[in-house]
């Protein structure tokens, strides 16, 4: 689950983790009512969106007056910004957030995330604050410090000093900055969080360490731990669909190809997609049924999938273990009573009762219902039907 900016620095502040004042507006007028509010002279209107690059697609402007900054309020809400993480699509902007400006000196980058191999979190940083860290990691990695966090032992003096080091930071300047580090992991932590990034971090003209930007994403298995977390959900920033899908069991992650799957784990799924990708299909989604699966699951899997008119073929490859496959070719020949599937369906089912399942199949005697021999077969066909070719 993601969260908006502004959200992203309530949570900062509940942990000292200095962020610059402001408010969010969803309107002009509230845009310059917490412009007043702020004071001073220069104030920086941010598009919210869940997204990163906001800057680069002139989501972020800075103000120099009111009336810039109602200008600039103007120009951004219901704005659909494309950014390099919304896809060619984009997210329509529907609030604002106004900011005080800052007295810049430096700019650097600070995030935590969780490193699956070394199953701990690392914190990385950055002098390149303000760049596109997938940039920095591909074209200069060195410029990248990364400190693993075993948890059991937490953020300790040495861990800060170790990214401080890398920085080059100035011996006054250690302090406040490994203070700031320490709170940030305290955060990350106690919020179940699986990403934090800060971009830029800034050092102020007065020494001062500052979040400019905030994001953090978090762990849906733990949201059940943090309902004040859950209550920040904008479901207006979710794909609608995945929304659906999520609400029936169902993992759906829309993609932009025209071959629909529907796999029972998310290893064979990813496995699937693979596949279709290497016989020279583009997947149209991720849809992980999961293992208890059965006719109204699958049906509904359908229907999801079927709301995307890109999709010209569905690959169902369902390997039966905790469900046999005999239930699931049963399940599929009730979902199409329930829902109109009107494009090809290429069945590869396997294990548990996988050859009662393909007579069954067969038997029912569906015209765009095909069954294939293994997992190379089907995705090929698969393929083959979405390009309108003769399975």
């Amino acid at each position: 689950m993601n969260i908006h900016e502004y959200q992203s620095k309530e949570i900062f502040r509940r942990y000292g983790v200095a962020t610059p004042r402001g408010y969010v507006a969803t309107s002009v007028e509230e845009a310059v009512e917490n412009a007043h509010k702020l004071g001073g002279a220069l104030w920086v209107v941010k598009a919210q969106i869940h997204a990163g690059g906001r800057g680069l697609a002139g989501g972020v402007k800075l103000a120099r007056s009111i009336e810039e900054v109602a200008r600039y309020t103007q120009s951004l809400l219901g704005k659909n910004l494309v950014t390099h993480q919304t896809g060619p699509l984009g997210t329509v902007v529907q609030k604002v957030y106004i900011e005080e400006g800052m007295d810049i000196a430096d700019e650097f980058y600070l995030g935590i995330v969780l490193d699956r191999a070394q199953e701990m979190p690392v914190i990385m940083a950055s002098r390149e604050g303000g760049m596109e860290i997938e940039k920095i990691a591909h074209e200069t990695p060195e410029k990248i410090i990364k400190v693993t966090i075993d948890p059991f032992i937490g953020f300790q003096p040495y861990h800060g000093r170790e990214l401080a080091f890398g920085l080059s930071l100035a011996k006054e300047e250690m302090a406040d900055f490994i203070a700031f580090a320490k709170a940030l992991y305290q955060a990350y932590m106690d919020n179940d969080a699986s990403m934090i990034e800060i971009n830029p971090l800034v050092k102020t003209k007065q020494g001062r360490f500052i979040a400019l930007d905030g994001k953090m994403s978090f762990d849906d298995n733990a949201l059940f731990r943090h309902p004040e977390i859950v209550a920040m959900r904008d479901y207006s920033e979710e794909n609608p669909i995945e929304r659906e899908a999520s609400e029936y069991g169902l993992s759906y992650v829309k993609l932009n190809g025209n071959v629909g799957c529907m796999v029972n784990g998310a290893g064979l799924a990813m496995g699937t997609m693979d596949i279709i990708d290497y016989m020279g299909g583009e997947p149209a989604n991720f849809l992980d049924v999961g293992g208890g699966a059965n006719a109204s699951t699958v049906a509904k899997g359908f229907e999801i999938i079927l709301k995307d008119p890109n999709v010209k073929s569905i690959f169902v490859n369902i390997f039966g273990g905790i469900v046999r496959c005999d239930r699931i070719a049963n399940g599929i020949l009730e979902a199409t009573k329930m829902v109109n599937v009107h494009v090809p369906v290429i069945v590869r089912l396997d294990g548990t009762n996988a050859k009662e399942a393909v007579e069954i199949l067969k038997n029912a005697n569906i015209k765009n219902i095909i069954s294939a021999t293994d997992l190379s077969d089907g995705a090929q066909k698969a393929v083959a039907a979405a390009k309108g070719a003769l399975v």
